[in-house]
């Protein structure tokens, strides 16, 4: 524990909040990654993919395994009793931006690599919260031989073999400007055409809250940003709007978000489409069960959040998500992780690499 205290320490001492999509790949966090575990004995590979999209892949020997964790955060919420860049334990919790979603899992890796010696990969990624999926992509392009991959993320620390997909949409919304005490500001507006939309939007995410798929009831739809327009006396010609759907298991997200673009009126809309992620496991893929038995992993039920478990799943990868935390801590005030969370994965973590040194 005193390890992992002092790699979370040092994690989420480095600001990678995303965006502003500005880390960099010769900066302190990915400088302090390459520099341990090269004294661990792995080989280490930073790649820039540009827009704050840098990988580091570590290796050490021949595994079987890959360990993926995203080191990249949300933004500073509202509400933060503390700095978030330092980290604060008190009251049987480790506070500090990124704590839980993921630093937390990844500063468990690191610790549990100090006492077990045996082969391991490792891919630390800071494009997840931007909602790019770049660094895996290219990661996955290379083709490299494994035979199952960990996602770490905040799960509980019980293995989760599936999860929702996930679906990012903008649309700009066109009004006819003018003076807002004509009768057609009802109608011409754009603002008002957004708001009619999402009404009717909200209705079908109400609608389909009675309906299970996967093991999870109903989609999650979340209308993030609504602007528009100039001052309260005129007709708004413009609104700008950003969406995101996450479909159940075994659901297309593209599917979801077109039942939802098709409330709007064709002639008054334009969707742009954005970030697409399928869910775990991934369409035409068996769940990752004799995966997580073989890593002796309590299996979790599917959970509503996204990872990019799916898109190793998606490239053929027998792929489960596991960490310390809960998903009710990420991106909130005063994010923090339970201690006796970290000291389950770093157990479990020095578990399953022990495993890999002794088969090795």
């Amino acid at each position: 524990m005193e390890a992992a205290l002092r790699h979370l320490e040092a994690l989420v001492g480095c600001d990678t909040r995303n965006p502003p999509r500005a880390i960099d790949p010769g900066g302190p966090l990915f400088q302090y990654l390459g520099e341990f575990l090269f004294r661990q004995g792995f080989s280490v590979e930073v790649s820039d993919h540009g827009e704050g999209c840098v990988s580091l892949f570590a290796r050490r020997g021949a595994p079987r395994l890959l360990w993926n964790f995203h080191v990249d955060t949300v933004p500073v919420a509202g509400g933060w009793t503390s700095d978030p860049h330092r980290l604060e334990v008190r009251d049987g919790r480790a506070i500090g931006l990124g704590a839980c979603d993921v630093k937390g899992a990844a500063a468990c890796m690191l610790s549990a690599l100090e006492r077990a010696q045996g082969d391991a990969a490792l891919l630390f990624t800071s494009d997840e919260e931007a909602g790019d999926d770049r660094c895996v992509r290219l990661f996955l392009a290379r083709g490299l031989p494994f035979e199952g991959a960990v996602i770490g993320e905040p799960t509980g620390c019980r293995a989760v073999l599936a999860h929702r997909g996930m679906a990012a949409v903008s649309g700009i919304f066109h009004g006819t400007g003018g003076h807002a005490s004509a009768p057609r500001a009802l109608v011409d507006s754009a603002i008002h055409e957004a708001v009619r939309w999402g009404a009717l939007a909200l209705a079908i995410a109400r609608e389909e809250e009675a309906r299970e798929v996967g093991g999870l009831a109903g989609i999650r739809f979340n209308l993030g940003i609504l602007q528009g327009g100039q001052k309260s006396n005129m007709i708004a010609d413009r609104a700008d709007l950003r969406f995101a759907v996450r479909s159940r298991p075994g659901e297309d997200p593209l599917t979801v978000t077109a039942r939802l673009q098709a409330c709007a009126d064709d002639g008054r809309v334009t969707w742009l489409p954005g970030f697409v992620g399928p869910p775990l496991p991934a369409p035409g893929q068996p769940a990752a069960t004799a995966l997580a038995d073989q890593l002796g992993l309590e299996c979790g039920p599917p959970v509503d959040f996204w990872s990019e478990a799916s898109l190793f799943s998606a490239a053929g990868l027998p792929s489960l998500v596991y960490g310390p935390g809960g998903i009710a801590q990420a991106h909130a005030p005063d994010e923090w992780v339970a201690l006796d969370q970290l000291g389950q994965a770093i157990a479990a973590y020095q578990r399953i690499l022990s495993a890999e040194e002794q088969a090795g």
